[in-house]
Formats: structure tokens, C-alpha cells, sequence
């Protein structure tokens, strides 16, 4: 579906609309032609009202719509992945009700890169590798390998991430790292390593634990993972705004006019 407007020629926008804003907008004009004929002008002073319960309603079955299909395409998707999305209710003024990216959702949120496919950006964790590890080769990304903990979600475990960052000495307060004394009071835990330069070892943090065991649990790449285009998160959002709409509009029109004066 091509993006609409909903700009009158003088800019202004034009009420009574469902918007999605995103990585684009879409427009979806609604009409309550069918539901208002034949109404005084005393009922029809409800019409407004009416319309913002309807425009609201709809909105949140269209985000429901976008949360569930990030269900449906994402293994376990987290609560800051579902949550990105909000609604920005409609009142009487504007009568234009919004389901828009939460101001916390920056430039770099993985799921734009989802919605428009491409390279995605660098972490937090990828540019302290960066800026911090000896190594002699480019790090461009950091992907979890077999052997990493993952949580719940599937996602590289904070715990192990904290003790890898601070042996090798890439955690951002000195104050936090491994020390020598700390160390040996440890020393039958898992100790983490970057290989050097010319070493067997794949590009990478490894896990030794006692003299045999030796795990993989980050990859080191030269280029940055490039996603297709995958969530689509507007696929299908024109269609469910366009059938809960008159459903919601015709019951909060009869609940509005039972309260006119």
C-alpha cells in the first residue's frame, strides 16, 4: 500500500482519520456518512463525540494488530520490542487518533532496520568492543555464538555479558573489572579471552573452563549483518481500521446519543 496524506493544500491536517506514524505514515480516511443521516441537529452535536470513542478503539485494535504480528515473525519477541508502538488518543479538537513510535524509540531501534531492511547500526556493546579490545583484526559486529547463555528470550544473557566485558577489561568502570586478587579467588570459574593476532582461534571472545574445555561465545565479523525486509508493520492495518471502525462508531454513536441533552 502506496503512503497517503491527510495535508489539506495549506498543510493543516485533516480530521477524523486514523494516522500510523513510523518509518512512514499512512492515512486512512474514515466516513460516518452511512451512520448520521437523518439526525437532528441536536444528535448530530454527538457525532463528534461519538467519533473520537470509535477513532480510539480503532486504534488500538490496528496496534494490536502490528503487536501480534510481531509475535507471529519474531522468536519471543521482548516487551520493549511490542511496547515500541503507542496511541495517541484522538479528542474532539483534532479528531485524528495516532499509532506512533513511543518517544523512547530512537533512529537506531532494531526494528526499523525490520520494517525497511538494510545493515542495522552498531550496539552499545559492539562499539566498546571496538574502542577497548586488543585485537588485531576489524570488529564490526558482535553476534552470540553456540556456546553463549541466552535468556528467555533468546537474547545473549546479561550475566555472562557483564563477566565477559569485565575480563577482558572492556567494562566502562575500571572500578568494576577483574583484578588479580579477584582472580585467584576465582579461578575455578570460566575465564574469558579474545584471541591474539595470528592465533588458531576464530576472531571472537572465548570461554576456557579448566584445561580442556574451550567454548566459542561471540563472533567477531568484519561486516555488519544486513536484514530483509521482515515485519511489515503495516500490513493489514488499512484492513482491521476498516472493519472495527463502523462496528465501534455505530455502538459509541447510540451510547453518545443516549447521553445527549
Amino acid at each position: 500500500m502506496a503512503p497517503l496524506t491527510d495535508l489539506r493544500p495549506d498543510g493543516t491536517h485533516r480530521p477524523g482519520a486514523l494516522r500510523l506514524r513510523g518509518s512512514i505514515m499512512l492515512f486512512m480516511p474514515m466516513d460516518t456518512s452511512d451512520f448520521t443521516k437523518g439526525l437532528s441537529d441536536v444528535q448530530r452535536r454527538q457525532v463528534p463525540q461519538a467519533t473520537v470513542w470509535a477513532l480510539n478503539d480503532a486504534a488500538t485494535d490496528v496496534l494490536d494488530h502490528m503487536q501480534t504480528r510481531m509475535d507471529s515473525v519474531f522468536d519471543r519477541p521482548t516487551r520493549f520490542a511490542r511496547n515500541a508502538f503507542m496511541v495517541w488518543r484522538a479528542n474532539k479538537s483534532t479528531l485524528t487518533a495516532e499509532v506512533k513510535e513511543r518517544p523512547s524509540v530512537g533512529a537506531r531501534h532494531f526494528l526499523k532496520v525490520q520494517e525497511q531492511g538494510g545493515a542495522r547500526s552498531n550496539t552499545g556493546l559492539e562499539k566498546l568492543m571496538q574502542s577497548r579490545v586488543s585485537f588485531g583484526g576489524d570488529i564490526q559486529a558482535v553476534i552470540p555464538a553456540s556456546g553463549a547463555k541466552l535468556n528467555a528470550f533468546g537474547n545473549w544473557s546479561p550475566g555472562e555479558r557483564n563477566r565477559v566485558l569485565s575480563a577482558i577489561q572492556s567494562q566502562r568502570e575500571t572500578a568494576t573489572n577483574t583484578t588479580k586478587d579477584s582472580g585467584k579467588r576465582h579461578s575455578k570459574r570460566a575465564g574469558y579471552f579474545v584471541p591474539r593476532a595470528g592465533s588458531k582461534l576464530s576472531p571472537g571472545v572465548w570461554k576456557r573452563q579448566g584445561k580442556k574445555s574451550l567454548t566459542k561465545v561471540l563472533h567477531f565479523t568484519t561486516a555488519m549483518p544486513t536484514y530483509r525486509k521482515r515485519l511489515g508493520f503495516y500490513d493489514g492495518a488499512e484492513e482491521v481500521f476498516e472493519a472495527k471502525f463502523p462496528i465501534h462508531f455505530e455502538r459509541t454513536l447510540a451510547r453518545a446519543l443516549a447521553t445527549a441533552r
